[in-house]
């Protein structure tokens, strides 16, 4: 009788439970309790009240810019992002170790520092927007230049430690078997990055989707043009609209949760169908 007790209370982290504890009292106070003030606030909206706050005409513009921006600059990463892992861990390049270093960047970098320095380099006077055949700064494309730049080292970051510990062995076999280059990538290498790709993917996503300091100075803000939807939302606060607000932010949550969700499952799927090929 006294064994069992023992081993029904022995824990593997000892201490265990009251780590737990105070783990979900912390997620509690960050995280739930702000979410759920959103939802408390907007409950006390009627239906139709709600429905009038989130579906104006420059309401649904922005969530149309937002959303479609940081879908495109999450892609653009995923692809983009895959090739500069590859140059970091496969290649020998002159200065590797500094191009290392840049990709970081964006996370080091003040977003309000980021804007400026974006919004000066693509202005149409600005060393790459005088040469560019179209206007960046201050339109749509604009805000899409920024969430690729604050997203792209997520993907990096996300890559390399899977490409580092990738078996060459399996590549050089494939290579022995008659399989181009092209096609061990695409029928070997990819298989296995596929789940740590739609991680990074997901956390650009994620990360594009509340970005605010980067997008401001670049994007213009113009309604109905190049608004995202949380400056909408603080615009909305400055106005002491407070249950306009949070109505858009409980849009913006639910979109949000619903789309990562979707991607998670499509990762676990991914990941599930690999375990079952191997």
């Amino acid at each position: 009788m006294l064994s069992r007790l023992l081993l029904k209370q022995r824990s593997v982290l000892p201490g265990f439970n009251l780590a737990l504890g105070f783990t979900l009292l912390y997620l509690s106070l960050i995280v739930l309790l702000p979410l759920s003030a959103a939802f408390i606030k907007t409950s006390g909206m009627t239906l139709q009240a709600f429905l009038d706050a989130v579906s104006t005409p420059r309401v649904l513009a922005s969530y149309r810019l937002t959303f479609g921006a940081s879908l495109a600059a999450a892609l653009v990463n995923a692809v983009f992002g895959l090739l500069v892992a590859w140059v970091l861990v496969r290649q020998r390049v002159p200065g590797k170790r500094i191009v290392d270093a840049l990709v970081d960047l964006p996370f080091a970098l003040p977003t309000a520092v980021a804007g400026i320095a974006l919004t000066a380099l693509y202005a149409q006077n600005g060393w790459i927007g005088q040469v560019l055949p179209f206007k960046v700064s201050f339109t749509p494309v604009g805000v899409f230049v920024a969430l690729v730049f604050i997203g792209l080292p997520f993907v990096v970051r996300t890559l390399q430690p899977v490409l580092e510990d990738l078996d060459r062995s399996v590549e050089e076999a494939a290579a022995t078997l008659g399989a181009s280059r092209l096609q061990t990538f695409f029928k070997v290498v990819l298989p296995v990055l596929l789940p740590a790709l739609l991680t990074g993917f997901t956390l650009a996503f994620a990360r594009a989707l509340g970005e605010y300091g980067s997008v401001i100075f670049i994007a213009g803000n113009l309604p109905m043009v190049s608004e995202i939807t949380p400056l909408l939302i603080i615009t909305r606060l400055e106005q002491y609209d407070y249950q306009g607000a949070t109505a858009i932010a409980v849009v913006m949550l639910v979109s949000s949760f619903v789309l990562l969700l979707l991607i998670n499952a499509l990762q676990a799927w991914t990941r599930r169908r690999q375990g079952a090929t191997t």
